[in-house]
């Protein structure tokens, strides 16, 4: 098991406020038809598993100093594990579960975790 640097759920939210943020803005930005929030969160899918995948971290993670590890080793993220960790964490349900090790269920799915970079 990796030992990081835990994050709080505050900086938790505020990296996902950032995220949704930054998300409606791209769909005001180009006017996407109706801008309806099923828009707004294929963006937001999109953005935070390229980001994750590609860079460890999504845009509000950066901002707020956070990064995604593998919860085994701390090493890097696979596009696969950033995938699943993004698609659970659309669902909602599983980003406000959490277990003993303060880790979401998306994350415990994916073998991620969020630690402060």
């Amino acid at each position: 098991m990796f030992e990081g640097k835990e994050v709080s759920l505050g900086r938790r939210v505020a990296a996902l406020s950032v995220d949704w943020g930054a998300c409606y803005a791209i769909a005001l930005g180009f006017n996407f038809p109706g801008k309806t929030s099923l828009t707004v969160l294929a963006i937001f899918f999109t953005e935070v598993a390229l980001l994750t995948a590609f860079g460890g971290a999504s845009f509000g993670h950066r901002l707020m100093g956070m990064k995604v590890v593998r919860f085994s080793d701390g090493g890097v993220v696979t596009p696969l594990q950033a995938l699943i960790r993004t698609l659970l964490l659309c669902t909602v349900v599983f980003a406000v579960t959490y277990d003993e090790n303060g880790r979401g269920i998306h994350e415990r799915l994916s073998n991620t975790y969020l630690v402060r970079a």
